[in-house]
């Protein structure tokens, strides 16, 4: 929308007047267009656009009267973007799928000279995301629905443009911008706090520095029954472990620190990978696929990994290697062709392979794809020290 625009929550509208001279026999303050919108980007899930907030965005020719009554009470000299943080807001993949790149992909252009105006605001999410907010924009969040004042702008784009899974498509960008420019969004936004914790901690004499691996730990359903052993072995191959159980509380520049300096990450598939977007391009990321799960293991963040330079690694479990191999017979299709109980539906993948399964990893075999981690880390580290070398 470009013009003399508007904001109306009580009515949850957006206003375009125009004084243009659209036909002779229009009467003022009729509307031109009416058009309903609901700002969240996962339109081919109608069940979850069901439960967005729509908002009506109205044209109208200005007179005196409809400019008085929808009285500006707060002037913005630089565009506006509305969207929502309802829908799936609330886990973490989600949070950056649906919301955080497709608003980079459709306010960076702005240059941070954009107000973002949000319907179904969460004072957590502004205060867990303010530190990428604030690279994104140099203005306060709107609150649309509990923001009475009507906020005019010259322009707004109402809703967000999202390409793929937790992906940039750079031909449909200015400037050819890539995944890489948000995770460097996330870089400069994070980096300061991360300075801080820095002087914050003694300053200890290190050894000279194994690569480090760090293992998103979890509880209940998907967690890895065998953890500590696959942290021993993985310590007497030569890396630094750490172990990381992030929730909702964590602060996030905590889990960037750790993801950032890691070489790399192992966890098991949930929305909680979707923390290799903090991860360096070449480090490498071992994403531990159950029973049932394939599919969306490789959709939602193998490939959208290797978008970003990550070196990754999909460990599909056998059927022994999962929980669920104790509760069903060896030949039972659960366990011998999860696609067949996927095609059932979604309701069936999430009470088996989702909500049921916990892996017990085959360390001799998972053991084979660290060596080669711990390698390839290795060579890629001498190979920068040689090229120093010879710079030098």
């Amino acid at each position: 929308m470009k013009g003399d625009i508007r904001t109306s929550s009580p009515s949850f509208s957006v206003f375009l007047y125009t004084s243009d001279h659209i036909s002779g026999d229009l009467v003022a303050g009729e509307e031109l267009q009416h058009q309903k919108i609901k700002p969240y980007t996962r339109k081919w899930e109608p069940s979850t656009m069901a439960t967005i907030d729509e908002l009506t965005l109205i044209s109208k020719k200005l007179n005196s009267t409809t400019d008085n009554r929808h009285r500006c009470d707060v002037y913005h000299h630089v565009p506006a973007v509305f969207f929502s943080t309802g829908g799936f807001t609330g886990n973490v993949y989600h949070e950056f799928n649906d919301g955080l790149i497709p608003l980079y992909i459709t306010s960076q252009k702005f240059n941070k000279k954009v107000v973002f105006v949000i319907l179904e605001y969460h004072d957590w999410w502004v205060m867990k995301y303010g530190d990428v907010i604030s690279q994104l924009s140099d203005y306060e969040v709107i609150d649309f629905n509990g923001d009475n004042r009507t906020h005019c702008f010259s322009e707004a784009i109402v809703g967000l443009r999202i390409h793929d899974e937790l992906a940039i498509n750079s031909s449909s960008m200015p400037d050819n911008k890539m995944i890489e420019d948000f995770h460097n969004v996330l870089d400069a936004a994070y980096s300061p706090r991360i300075n801080d914790l820095v002087q914050e901690e003694p300053l200890e004499i290190h050894e000279p520095e194994k690569p480090k691996l760090v293992i998103i730990s979890r509880n209940g359903s998907r967690a890895i029954m065998n953890q500590d052993l696959l942290a021993k072995m993985a310590e007497k191959i030569g890396f630094t472990v750490e172990i990381l159980r992030p929730d909702k509380t964590t602060e996030l520049a905590k889990i960037y620190r750790s993801l950032n300096s890691s070489d790399v990450m192992i966890g098991v598939h949930g929305a909680a990978m979707t923390h290799f977007l903090f991860m360096k391009q070449g480090s490498v990321f071992i994403q531990v696929v159950p029973l049932g799960t394939n599919w969306a293991a490789e959709t939602y963040y193998g490939g959208p990994a290797k978008k970003l330079g990550l070196r990754y690694i999909g460990y599909e479990i056998l059927p022994q290697e999962s929980s669920l191999y104790n509760e069903y017979e060896s030949n039972d299709v659960v366990l011998t062709n999860p696609d067949s109980v996927n095609d059932r539906g979604w309701e069936f993948t999430k009470k088996i392979y989702l909500d049921r399964q916990k892996v017990r990893l085959n360390l001799a075999r998972f053991r084979k794809h660290l060596v080669r981690s711990h390698f390839y880390i290795m060579a890629k580290r001498n190979q920068v020290q040689v090229q120093a070398r010879h710079r030098a």
